[in-house]
C-alpha cells in the first residue's frame, strides 16, 4: 500500500508536470482582440488544476489505505525496496532538472519540490520495506502510506493556497504593496499616488497600475525611469501609470 501510494503520488506529479508544460506553452502564445494579454494566466490555472490533481490522489490513497487496514495483506518488502529505489533515482534526476528555473517561476519551484519530496517519499517506502522484511509486520505498510498521504496534503495545501491567491489577482509574495507605494510616492515631482493595484499576470509575470498625481509635468524620459526602477526593485515586469496634474477624482480602491 505504501508503494501504491508512492505511485499514486508520482502519477498525480507526471499529469501536474503535463499540464505546466501545456500551460508554459499557452502562456507563450500572442495576444488577440479576444484574450489582449494572451494567455498567460493560464500558469495560474495550471496550479490551481495541479492542487485539484493531488487533493483526487489523496482520497484515492485514503481510500485503498483503509480498505488494507480493514483487511490487512502481508505486503511484499523486497518487491517496495527494489521499486521505491528505483523511484528514488527518476525523482531525483527529474528534481535536478527543475533546479535550475526553480528561483524564476512559481510552476518549476513547484515541480522540483515536488520531484524532491517524492524522491524523499520514496526513499521512505525503501526504509518501510526493510523494516518489513525485519520485522514481518503488516502493519507498517499502511502506516507509511498514511504519512505518505500527509506529506502530499501538506504540499498540496501549500500549492492551492498560492494558486488560489493568485487567482484571485492577489498582490504576488515578495512584493510588499506599501513599499511599492513608498517607492512611487517618493518620486521627483510626485504628490500623491491613489488608485495602486499589483496582480500576477502569470507564475512569472507581474502587472501595476497607478495615478500619480504630479502637480507639473514630468520630464520626457520620467515613464521609462519609473519602468526601469519598479523592475529593479520589485520584478515589476508590466507597469501602467497614469499622470495626473491635479487630483479630481475620488480614490476608490
Amino acid at each position: 500500500m505504501a508503494l501504491v501510494a508512492d505511485a499514486g503520488h508520482n502519477l498525480s506529479d507526471v499529469l501536474a508536470l503535463i499540464v505546466a508544460w501545456v500551460a508554459s506553452i499557452a502562456a507563450k502564445k500572442p495576444p488577440s482582440a479576444r484574450f489582449t494579454y494572451g494567455f498567460k494566466s493560464s500558469t495560474i490555472l495550471a496550479a490551481l488544476a495541479n492542487a485539484m490533481l493531488l487533493a483526487i490522489a489523496i482520497g484515492a490513497i485514503l481510500f485503498e489505505t483503509a480498505h488494507r487496514m480493514l483487511d490487512p495483506v502481508e505486503p511484499e518488502g523486497m518487491v517496495m525496496v527494489v521499486v521505491a529505489g528505483i523511484g528514488i533515482v527518476i525523482n531525483a534526476a527529474t528534481a535536478m532538472l527543475f533546479m535550475r528555473g526553480r528561483k524564476s517561476d512559481l510552476n518549476i519551484r513547484g515541480a522540483f519540490l515536488h520531484m524532491a519530496a517524492d524522491a524523499l517519499v520514496s526513499l521512505g517506502v525503501v526504509i518501510a520495506g526493510i523494516a518489513i522484511i525485519y520485522s514481518g509486520s503488516v502493519w507498517i505498510d499502511p502506516i507509511v502510506s498514511l504519512v505518505i498521504v500527509a506529506m502530499i496534503a501538506w504540499g498540496t495545501w501549500g500549492l492551492a493556497k498560492d494558486s488560489l491567491k493568485m487567482g484571485l489577482l492577489g498582490v504576488p509574495d515578495g512584493i510588499d504593496e506599501a513599499e511599492v507605494r513608498r517607492h512611487l510616492a517618493g518620486l521627483e515631482g510626485v504628490e500623491t499616488v491613489h488608485n495602486l493595484h499589483i496582480w500576477p499576470m502569470s507564475t512569472t509575470q507581474t502587472a501595476l497600475t497607478a495615478h500619480l498625481v504630479m502637480p507639473d509635468a514630468p520630464g520626457a524620459d520620467f515613464l521609462g525611469e519609473v519602468t526601469a526602477s519598479l523592475k529593479a526593485n520589485f520584478g515589476i515586469d508590466h507597469p501602467t501609470i497614469q499622470i495626473e496634474r491635479s487630483r479630481l477624482d475620488r480614490e476608490c480602491c
